[in-house]
C-alpha cells in the first residue's frame, strides 16, 4: 500500500494529530504555503517544510554567512565534510537581503509519516549539532 502524495494541509493535520506533544505545525501562508514546525524536544528550533508534487523539503537557518569568519574556507570545509551529516545538506539560503547557512534535507511526496518525523528529528539534531560544535569549532588550515 502506497501512502498517498501529502500537502501542507495535510501534513500540519497529521503532525498535530497528537502523534506527539515533541512538537508543534502551523501552516504559513504566502504564495506557496509553507508549514512551520517547532521542534520543543529540540529547544523550540523551528524548521521550515515545503511540500510539492517532486518532494517535501525541510530546512533550517543556521546564522548568517556574513558573521562566519574566513567564509570561504569554511564552505570548502563544508563541501568536503557533507557526507558526514546523515540525512542533511548544508546550503545558503537568502532571507531578505541577508545570507545564512542552512541545513535541509529532502523525501519523496509520498514519504510515510513516519519516515518524515525521522527526517525533522534529524534534521533538528544536526543543526542543533552544527550551531554549537560545527560553528564554534571551525578553524582554518
Amino acid at each position: 500500500m502506497t501512502t498517498p502524495a501529502w500537502t501542507v494541509r495535510s501534513l500540519k493535520t497529521a503532525l498535530s494529530d497528537g502523534l506527539t506533544d515533541a512538537l508543534t505545525a502551523r501552516v504559513v501562508e504566502g504564495a506557496d504555503p509553507i508549514l512551520l514546525v517547532t521542534m520543543h524536544d529540540h529547544g523550540d528550533l523551528e524548521i521550515f517544510v515545503s511540500v510539492s508534487d517532486q518532494q517535501i523539503a525541510a530546512s533550517v537557518l543556521l546564522w548568517p554567512v556574513d558573521e562566519q569568519e574566513d567564509r570561504h574556507a569554511f564552505n570548502e570545509f563544508l563541501l568536503k565534510a557533507q557526507k558526514l551529516v546523515p540525512l542533511s545538506n548544508f546550503g545558503i539560503s537568502t532571507v531578505g537581503d541577508r545570507d545564512y547557512y542552512e541545513l535541509f534535507g529532502e523525501l519523496a511526496p509520498a514519504s510515510s509519516l513516519d519516515d518524515i518525523l525521522i527526517e525533522l528529528r534529524v534534521l533538528a539534531e544536526n543543526a542543533i549539532e552544527a550551531a554549537s560544535d560545527l560553528r564554534s569549532s571551525f578553524t582554518p588550515a
